[in-house]
């Protein structure tokens, strides 16, 4: 195979400049990110980065893609970490990778859960990524089924919920019972949302302790799922 052409080697390299400059300038900016401020950073004129990303929400999906691809990889690469067999400790290890990576990355975080960016419609190619770490914490879940806890009898779901949660099943070929799934999902919320209370300030003045809080209420979410000690 022939190596890239020296056109084709500049232009991706000013497309990762562009891409650089634009996650620095999320810090800055957050949701108002404008292809002007990159611009600007970058000491060029704005119509020059038309060339590369034709609006500014064709740059934000690519940043908001690699940024979910970024988070789910360092899931993954924690969970992959642990023997496979240690079901509790491969769900705390992709739970602590996702606060690690939000704190390392706070303007690419706020980017995926923070306030919507006015104006932008994110199109359906995020929703894959965007589920990488749910999908995670459930094949967990399923690989453990032969050892979860029995689920107390729960409130039955709805049955619209239940219809929603089949759906999902299906399409990952999975056999996880829908009131485990529920679970699974619970522990995602719980997780994304100490995380974002965290990020964004909502613990200031009140839990200083924040990774024993944290790890506590990422084992009660594997407590609550059935995940073995």
């Amino acid at each position: 195979m022939s190596a890239p052409s020296l056109r084709a080697r500049v232009r991706a390299e000013m497309t990762e400049e562009i891409k650089a400059s634009a996650r620095r300038r999320l810090a800055v900016d957050g949701a108002n990110l404008s292809l002007r401020g990159v611009a600007r950073d970058m000491g060029i004129v704005a119509s020059a980065l038309y060339r590369y990303f034709p609006s500014r929400d064709d740059l934000l999906t690519v940043l908001i893609m690699e940024a979910y691809q970024a988070l789910g990889d360092a899931a993954a690469a924690a969970e992959a970490q642990i023997p496979a067999h240690e079901s509790r400790r491969r769900w705390l290890a992709v739970c602590s990778a996702v606060r690690a990576w939000a704190a390392a990355h706070p303007a690419e975080y706020g980017l995926l859960y923070g306030s919507p960016v006015p104006g932008y419609d994110a199109p359906k190619d995020t929703v894959t990524p965007a589920a990488a770490v749910v999908l995670l914490l459930a094949q967990i879940a399923e690989a453990a089924a032969d050892t979860l806890a029995p689920i107390p009898a729960p409130t039955p779901l709805p049955a619209p919920v239940r219809a929603d949660f089949r759906i999902l099943i299906e399409q990952q070929a999975s056999e996880l019972p829908e009131e485990v799934l529920d679970r699974v999902f619970v522990g995602w919320t719980q997780l994304f949302g100490l995380v974002n209370f965290e990020i964004f300030g909502r613990l200031d003045g009140t839990i200083e302790a924040r990774t024993e809080y944290f790890d506590y209420h990422m084992n009660l979410m594997a407590d609550l799922v059935g995940l073995p000690s």
